[in-house]
């Protein structure tokens, strides 16, 4: 919701808002001078114009009851933003079930160092642009377009981009097939261009058939028409070239961890190249890069230990970091991670044990539902009881005190999951002394 709250603020709108926990979004929100209620009840809707709620807001939220029998047009989150997309003619709208945020911001970076004034919707917070929105005044945005409950088919993408399919919400998809059916759909929409990861075969099968449009391709392939020559790996640093269709357009460097994400940095430059980047310019914005917030966002580093914070909630994600952290020379690594939603955890639950025993120890928190009930029956506790090396520190506060006695230098400390476990590392490194 953030981005569209600095969005509309931007355009002239006069916002409130309400949350159910104080984070550090919320406290950016009221510093643009929008108010946000603490708990959602009737009277917060007021004499609203208009009523936007997210896709996390169960059905008999008194606020979304109250809303919907005020006489105002109500909109989900998914509504407003497919209408967000269609005031420019170069919407850039990456999806894909990893790296949607990095590939995201990496273009924002790109469209930054070109000098244009863009408009975005990001789902993690970027430096650059102070947040995770903006309106800009040219016609061209990049968006991060969402699978989940078909949020994306919402959207009106110029140019779509496909990172990857992979199975994850599958308490909405039921099947693999019908996954990559609403990627067909999502793409199948795009009015100009279609650039999808020609390595992965869920995405071909998602991106094939599309016609009518001109379609281009990135990955580890020569195949592909965009394609890497990794020349060095030192520590959080690759250098690298790009190659579009046997020709060298660049070399550049990225300075994020994990190889995964050269392949974000290809989709970043095929999106900026169509929309008329140059390719020097896209070699400086990757350089400049240095990640979304909650992307291995190296929070402190203390006591000759580090502690980081990542975004990654779903086996894949977890498991593409972990291994990146492992390249990186610390003695231990401790995976600190808190599941979310009870349908996810219990349906990959083998999956969630074998990614996270790639670090050295793992803590667990409590499942955080946001919004589902538990019907599954399943807890913390089951994850703990397959995974190697792992204990259950069901609070914060019980996290935070287990690490604090357990760190030892040389270690990473990486909080893992897209809930609110981020408090965990900056309380972590608060209580070992850092100033953050």
């Amino acid at each position: 919701m953030f981005p569209l709250a600095q969005i509309l603020h931007q355009k002239g709108f006069k916002l409130t808002g309400s949350d159910n926990n104080e984070t550090e979004t919320l406290e950016l929100v009221r510093k643009m001078g929008i108010p946000v209620y603490m708990g959602q009840r009737a009277e917060n809707i007021g004499d609203a114009d208009l009523i936007v709620y997210s896709s996390a807001i169960m059905a008999d939220n008194p606020e979304l009851t109250a809303a919907r029998s005020s006489g105002a047009p109500v909109l989900e989150r998914k509504d407003l933003l497919g209408l967000v997309t269609t005031w420019y003619n170069s919407a850039i709208c990456f999806c894909g079930t990893h790296g949607k945020t990095t590939a995201t911001s990496l273009a924002a970076q790109i469209l930054h160092e070109w000098g244009n004034d863009f408009g975005c919707v990001i789902g993690g917070k970027l430096p650059i642009i102070g947040g995770s929105g903006r309106v800009g005044s040219s016609d061209i945005m990049v968006c991060e377009a969402d699978e989940y409950v078909d949020t994306f088919l919402k959207l009106s993408p110029d140019i779509a981009v496909i990172l990857n399919i992979d199975s994850d919400h599958m308490e909405y998809f039921k099947t693999l097939e019908n996954l990559k059916n609403s990627f067909n759909k999502f793409a199948s929409n795009a009015t100009k261009c279609v650039i999808y990861n020609g390595g992965d075969q869920n995405t071909r099968d998602a991106a094939e058939p599309i016609s009518g449009k001109e379609k281009i391709t990135f990955g580890w392939e020569k195949t592909n028409d965009y394609y890497p020559e990794i020349l060095k790996r030192e520590g959080l640093l690759t250098e690298f070239e790009v190659y579009f269709r046997g020709e060298k357009l660049f070399k550049t460097e990225l300075h994020i961890a994990g190889k995964h994400n050269i392949l974000n940095a290809l989709a970043a430059t095929a999106a900026a190249r169509f929309v008329g980047v140059p390719s020097e310019v896209c070699a400086r914005g990757i350089a400049a890069f240095r990640g979304a917030l909650r992307r291995f966002e190296k929070i402190a580093e203390i006591g000759g230990a580090t502690i980081c914070d990542d975004y990654g909630h779903h086996p894949t994600e977890i498991a593409a970091t972990l291994s990146a952290a492992k390249e990186l020379g610390f003695k231990r690594i401790i995976a600190v991670h808190q599941p979310f939603t009870y349908s996810r955890t219990a349906r990959l639950l083998k999956d969630f044990a074998e990614a996270l025993s790639l670090a050295d120890e793992v803590v667990l928190t409590e499942i955080m539902g946001s919004r589902e009930k538990n019907t599954y029956d399943i807890h913390s506790s089951d994850l703990c009881a397959i995974t190697p090396n792992c204990v259950l520190t069901p609070t914060f506060e019980e996290c935070i005190d287990y690490l604090k006695g357990h760190i030892r230098p040389g270690d990473l400390v990486i909080t893992l999951g897209c809930g609110d476990i981020y408090k965990v590392a900056k309380g972590l490194a608060r209580a070992l002394g850092a100033k953050i």
